[in-house]
């Protein structure tokens, strides 16, 4: 009887782990200030990145300024997007993408 109850609950945790989706290709919408969102968090993430291999001495001074400066001019521009949107309300608008 147990040995029954193990197979039948091990038959189940498979079929509802591995049971496919009814439209694999569907994916949730996002919005545009969604991907500027997680486009901010990757720039910051590389610029840590950066500091860090800065410090650790892989990058002369030059090329760890323009590098540094080129990231923070690209967050700046991700920031002041998701700013316009933001005021112009188009929070919920979904992108296209």
């Amino acid at each position: 009887m147990g040995m029954i109850a193990g197979v039948v609950l091990t038959l189940a945790l498979f079929g509802f782990i591995f049971w496919p989706e009814r439209n694999p290709f569907v994916q949730a919408d996002k919005t545009r200030v969604d991907y500027l969102r997680e486009r901010k968090d990757v720039i910051y993430e590389n610029l840590r990145d950066l500091n860090f291999e800065y410090l650790a001495g892989k990058y002369p001074e030059q090329d760890y300024a323009e590098q540094r400066a080129g990231l923070e001019d690209e967050a700046a521009r991700v920031i002041a997007e998701m700013d316009a949107l933001t005021a112009r309300g188009e929070v919920g608008r979904r992108s296209r993408a």
